[in-house]
């Protein structure tokens, strides 16, 4: 599923809503997502998930092709753990 399959749906879903105000709604649900993991929030969901950024620490690697020894700078990953209810869900627990 794509972000325009989402939008379809929750147009078809609330006959009150066009296309294009479902389509804010995704848009604005998602950018509060990305607003709240920039500023180190953890978003937390109920019986979806959680979502949280995790960070690696800087490290030595080496090049695959090369061989040789690079430096990996830390990082920022953003990170998704299942909720109880869709973890039941998925694994036919339900």
């Amino acid at each position: 599923m794509v972000r325009s399959d989402l939008v379809d749906i929750i147009a078809a879903e609330n006959p009150h809503l066009n296309r294009d105000d479902a389509e804010r709604v995704v848009l604005a649900l998602f950018s509060q997502i990305i607003a709240g993991l920039e500023g180190g929030k953890r978003i937390e969901l109920r019986g979806f998930g959680v979502f949280s950024i995790r960070e690696r620490e800087a490290r030595e690697a080496r090049n695959p092709r090369t061989g040789a020894q690079v430096q990996v700078q830390e990082k920022h990953i953003p990170f998704f753990k299942t909720g109880k209810e869709l973890h039941k869900r998925l694994n036919g627990d339900a």
